[in-house]
């Protein structure tokens, strides 16, 4: 398992959010660079987004949800076509989870265990 993982729970469902893609960026001199990407599995966590032995630092890291992809699979659209958390490393050395609730119409998030 990486050091950061998410997990996707459609709120609007009462269920897990699998198929979202996620996209995960680390922010340097230059600007944001993509470490990894990938999709949720159906019970909506994505547990590899960094590849494995990946050496974790301390900085700022962005999460981008594509949620109107997911909501047009569940046949409807979402006000938020996308969802960009954007979230500090300060300790290099732990595991940082950071949750996506959504819904059609709002989202929530929280970093979790």
């Amino acid at each position: 398992m990486s050091a950061i993982t998410t997990h996707v729970l459609d709120t609007s469902r009462g269920r897990p959010a699998g198929g979202v893609r996620v996209v995960l960026e680390v922010r340097e001199d230059e600007g944001w660079k993509i470490l990894g990407r990938g999709e949720t599995d159906a019970d909506g966590r994505l547990k590899n987004l960094l590849p494995e032995g990946f050496d974790l630092k301390a900085g700022a890291y962005r999460l981008t949800f594509h949620t109107s992809d997911y909501f047009a699979t569940q046949g409807g659209e979402s006000f938020y076509p996308e969802v960009t958390l954007v979230f500090t490393v300060n300790d290099a050395s732990a595991h940082y989870h950071v949750p996506l609730l959504v819904s059609p119409f709002g989202y929530s998030t929280y970093r979790g265990s």
